[in-house]
């Protein structure tokens, strides 16, 4: 099984509580710290076997880390580690997830070393707004309902308001 750490977060005695993003499912999983974390870190794209526990969390075994060549960029793998936690912050309480989220960061790691950064991560960010139905096109501010003529300034979410209302 293949698929991105978005996030993980220490418990007990080094041990780990790893999210991994897989075409169809957020796997919330348990990593032993007898077992070398190394290649267990946020935003990592990984091989994985998940061991199961009737009474526990599955156990993350076999990890091979599928690297990309940006990830030499400190720069790069910083914006990128800062996406996964939004991703993570957005998707944390959901199991079974469409496809398009897993698409949309190979989408992006393939192209990462070739293009702006911050660029591919908002095309893939609208897209996904997109795909979910929470895109607004029409040109009317969040803020005061009224229609937005000249300058635009985007809030959240990508939500349209006048300059002077979201400042």
């Amino acid at each position: 099984m293949q698929g991105y750490i978005l996030h993980t977060q220490k418990v007990r005695d080094e041990d780990l509580l790893v999210y991994i993003l897989t075409p169809s499912l957020l796997v919330k999983s348990y990593r032993f710290y007898g077992a070398r974390h190394s290649n267990v870190l946020q935003g990592y794209k990984i091989d994985f076997e998940l061991e199961g526990s009737e009474n526990f969390l599955p156990h993350l075994r076999s990890v091979l880390h599928l690297g990309y060549r940006w990830l030499l960029s400190r720069e790069r793998l910083l914006v990128w580690q800062q996406f996964m936690r939004l991703l993570y912050a957005h998707l944390r309480d959901v199991e079974q997830i469409d496809e398009v989220y897993f698409r949309e960061l190979e989408l992006c790691a393939s192209r990462f070393d070739r293009g702006a950064p911050k660029r591919l991560l908002i095309e893939s960010y609208v897209r996904i707004l997109e795909a979910e139905g929470r895109l607004h096109d029409e040109l009317f501010c969040f803020i005061c309902d009224e229609p937005v003529e000249d300058r635009v300034a985007l809030a959240r979410s990508f939500l349209p308001a006048h300059e002077h209302c979201a400042a």
